[in-house]
């Protein structure tokens, strides 16, 4: 096995834990608002906040998760119907319009957006904490993203040239 996939399946298994404790925390903090709520009669207004948080973590780390399996929502209605070197191709094409955008967006917009926001002092409203750190998660993302795409380019040429 080359080294290149032994760092992916590691980023990648790491990646997976991340989510799992996210999610897992975002579930505990929903059921604890509910109960706060509902059987103590008071609600912790940061649970809110929390959740919000997380769900935004979650979704974008998602994303990058997604990528490194291929697994992202996609048509491939004409795909299919390509033939064999032009779905090469194409694939290859896809994999530089991911990373792309993911440099565009999410890496250089990321940074944009957690420069801006930790440079103006901005804090959440409840838990208090600057929403650059919060941001953070984009620029993050996008890095993976953009790994990814790389590690898929070079798969793609690595199984052209062994066929």
């Amino acid at each position: 096995m080359s080294a290149a996939k032994v760092v992916f399946n590691k980023v990648n298994k790491i990646l997976e834990w991340f989510l799992i404790i996210i999610f897992s925390l975002l579930v505990l903090d929903v059921l604890f608002q509910v109960f706060s709520r509902y059987i103590l009669g008071s609600s912790f207004t940061w649970t809110e906040e929390f959740a919000r948080f997380s769900l935004i973590w979650m979704t974008i780390l998602g994303a990058a998760y997604l990528n490194a399996k291929r697994e992202h929502l996609s048509m491939d209605f004409l795909y299919q119907k390509l033939s064999d070197s032009n779905k090469i191709k194409a694939s290859i094409l896809i994999e530089i319009l991911i990373f792309l955008f993911a440099l565009i967006v999410m890496v250089i917009g990321g940074l944009n957006l957690v420069y801006t926001t930790l440079h103006l002092e901005q804090l959440s409203g409840t838990l208090r904490i600057p929403l650059g750190y919060i941001y953070a998660i984009m620029p993050f993302s996008g890095l993976l993203i953009m790994c990814f795409s790389v590690y898929h380019i070079s798969n793609i040429y690595s199984n052209k040239t062994n066929q």
